[in-house]
């Protein structure tokens, strides 16, 4: 059914007739509006894929020229979109950290009270900061004196500056591990890659004094010797101790050090699409009857023959 309002306006002494016709657009007109809205989108997307397949390539072409070797992916447990960090094998990680990392890398972001509730409960956290001494004051002489390490403290730096760090590696400077995995491209991969990819020099390639061969850093040598080895160390938990489960453990934990939120913010994703979702299609619905009067009419201008006189 058509609808036709008729007004009439003037403009430069010229009566117009304006009819506005809701609800008549041909058949045809939509069908050819439809294929030109469709060759748009096809279009659009096509070049898009062509920008995107193109950095892409470029991207893969500049790693291809790097100094070190790609590293492997592997499959973490907490790669998905909705997957949560394995808690226990962050635990396992601190341990890791403790016992072999902490001697010579700081973790300056880190807090005892951050482990509460997520490796270690809140009476194990008080004996295991209790057991480190952290450096305070200065007390009423003016003096900084040690005292046993409380919730609120921050994990203790093995060394009092970066100088005595250095001095103590050969010039070296041992990186804070506490946004490690943030800092490097592909964080986890690299950092898993790196502590069991330790191998002998190849042959005819010149060593430095000092230096250990790994072709996951760049350049291929790092100061810092293998680390980790088979049943180094005891996990609390009876876990075999393997290199391989020591590296993935450490990549854990430092993985969650460097985002603590990361299963919150997961959580809360999870929540944003159930009450989102909905929305939308009432959303989109609510358009929909709004718009269409306005998307389906068409108005012509009409100049009215002169009256006869």
């Amino acid at each position: 059914m058509t609808s036709t309002i008729l007004c009439r306006t003037s403009r430069q002494n010229h009566q117009i007739l304006v009819y506005i016709i809701r609800n008549s657009s041909s058949s045809s007109t939509q069908t050819s509006t439809r294929w030109k809205r469709l060759a748009y989108q096809l279009g659009g997307g096509l070049l898009t894929a062509g920008t995107l397949g193109y950095a892409w390539a470029h991207s893969q072409a500049v790693h291809a020229s790097g100094n070190k070797a790609h590293l492997v992916p592997l499959p973490w447990s907490f790669s998905g979109p909705f997957d949560s960090l394995d808690h226990a094998s962050v635990r396992r990680g601190f341990e890791v950290y403790k016992q072999v990392c902490a001697a010579c890398h700081s973790m300056k972001f880190l807090a005892y009270r951050h482990l509460v509730g997520v490796t270690h409960t809140e009476a194990e956290v008080k004996t295991i900061a209790a057991q480190d001494q952290i450096t305070d004051g200065p007390d009423d002489q003016g003096n900084m004196f040690q005292r046993p390490g409380k919730l609120t403290d921050y994990m203790p730096s093995p060394y009092p500056n970066d100088k005595a760090a250095k001095a103590g590696n050969g010039g070296a400077l041992p990186p804070d591990l506490s946004l490690i995995t943030l800092g490097r491209e592909d964080g986890c991969n690299y950092v898993f890659n790196l502590l069991t990819g330790y191998q002998d020099q190849p042959a005819g390639v010149k060593g430095e004094p000092g230096l250990h061969y790994n072709p996951y850093f760049s350049g291929g040598w790092i100061a810092m010797a293998k680390q980790l080895y088979d049943d180094q160390i005891e996990y609390s938990d009876g876990t075999k101790a393997t290199e391989s489960q020591l590296a993935k453990d450490i990549t854990e934990f430092l993985k969650w050090s460097a985002e603590r939120d990361h299963d919150d913010r997961k959580k809360l994703a999870i929540k944003a699409i159930l009450i989102f979702a909905p929305l939308i299609v009432l959303s989109y619905h609510w358009k929909r009857v709004k718009w269409a009067s306005l998307k389906s009419r068409k108005i012509a201008f009409y100049r009215p023959k002169p009256k006869d006189h």
